[in-house]
């Protein structure tokens, strides 16, 4: 069964385009960043904020929204290009990226920006934050759910398992985590870093459902959240398989791209390439 119509998907595939541009926008003007993990994980960001969570931009903080934690706090692009086309501030701020007094710094600051439900930058702290807001919400009866990105170098982080202990203990099924499992991190592949593989069987053994997918295909996307919905009794772990830089041909899959800034006529192929 088809969750969405072929025209919705290509809205949505449309929007990632967008956003996209939006990242290497950021990065060049600013001469800093990161584009190559916040390109990997556009698709999803996009998924979650144009169809699947429950958010208002006019009440980014009511008590009873959906949140979304960007653990992998350096991939910022792609999250401010999300919050400013979804509406929580104007698209025109993307400009100020990393700019010396703008509220859109490096890393996501909750107190500073609209939309934002947690600070982030300090790799492998996330998760544990995301429980902290999944189990208030059982607490206190609300049916919000909460989603986490993490990055697969990051959950090279001792503190990421410790937390994934937590979220089975207390049987957070309001809560989703997400593996950008782009196989690239700042010094090289993940084999040849500190491989966290096999990451589903990880998972899986720590008592999350898991479920594994090509994370730029928008339709496998959607119907993953959908899954994750309906899972009872434990939390759910999407595994999502992705290309780091993905969408400029001479950034995928190139670790060098893990945190540089295009020169002019890197970026202007790249928006070339994005716009054909």
């Amino acid at each position: 069964m088809k969750i969405l119509e072929e025209k919705e998907i290509q809205e949505l595939e449309k929007k990632a385009r967008k956003v996209r541009e939006d990242i290497i926008e950021e990065v060049y003007r600013a001469k800093s960043g990161h584009p190559g993990g916040s390109l990997s994980v556009a698709d999803i960001l996009t998924v979650l904020y144009f169809k699947v969570m429950n958010i208002n931009p006019k009440e980014p903080n009511k008590e009873d929204r959906d949140r979304f934690v960007l653990s992998k706090g350096h991939c910022s692009p792609a999250l401010y290009s999300c919050l400013a086309n979804r509406g929580f501030f104007p698209v025109e701020d993307l400009k100020t990226f990393r700019n010396i007094g703008s509220y859109l710094q490096g890393h996501p600051d909750k107190n500073k920006v609209p939309g934002v439900d947690m600070t982030t930058g300090s790799l492998g702290q996330g998760l544990s934050c995301a429980n902290g807001m999944a189990i208030a919400g059982k607490i206190d009866n609300k049916d919000y759910r909460v989603y986490c990105v993490l990055g697969d170098g990051e959950i090279e982080e001792g503190q990421v398992w410790e937390a994934a202990m937590a979220a089975n203990k207390y049987k957070l099924d309001n809560l989703c985590v997400i593996v950008d499992n782009n196989n690239l991190q700042i010094d090289g592949t993940i084999e040849e870093v500190m491989s966290s593989y096999p990451i589903d069987e990880k998972f899986r053994s720590f008592g999350f459902e898991v479920i594994k997918i090509d994370g730029h295909d928008i339709e496998e996307i959607i119907k993953a959240f959908e899954v994750a919905k309906n899972v009872k009794g434990k939390p759910t772990c999407i595994i999502a398989k992705t290309i780091k830089g993905k969408g400029i041909s001479y950034m995928e899959n190139q670790v060098g791209w893990h945190g540089k800034a295009p020169n002019d006529e890197q970026y202007e192929q790249a928006i070339k390439e994005m716009r054909q």
